[in-house]
């Protein structure tokens, strides 16, 4: 539709991991998510940076992780420092980030037309 998701990164290491993106909107067209993960749990790369964006829609809430739930496993989350929020991107934060990184998730809130 009106929306986009784009996620670039810079990494080193790691060897065949496998991601995915998942993008959806909700049934009423409120809400746009995007999600990007391993599925395997943690990633063994060495994330230098990354940045994802949205475009079309404005960011209500996201949260990155380094590492993603599996098995019995939780979801570990980046402390609060180690990356930003803004209206359409959630990025690392020079400095801050410890190069780990498992999971981005982005609930965004697209535009409604008044009636």
């Amino acid at each position: 539709g009106d929306y986009s998701c784009s996620f670039t990164y810079s990494a080193q290491g790691g060897t065949n991991e496998q991601w995915q993106m998942n993008v959806g909107v909700s049934e009423d067209n409120g809400l746009f998510s995007c999600s990007i993960w391993r599925p395997q749990g943690k990633s063994y790369l060495f994330f230098t940076q990354f940045k994802a964006e949205v475009k079309g829609a404005k960011i209500e809430y996201a949260m990155a992780y380094s590492q993603a739930a599996v098995g019995a496993q939780n979801d570990i989350p980046l402390k609060q420092e180690e990356f930003e929020i803004t209206e359409t991107t959630v990025s690392h934060r020079e400095g801050k980030f410890r190069f780990e990184l498992s999971k981005l998730m982005i609930v965004a809130k697209t535009p409604r037309d008044e009636l």
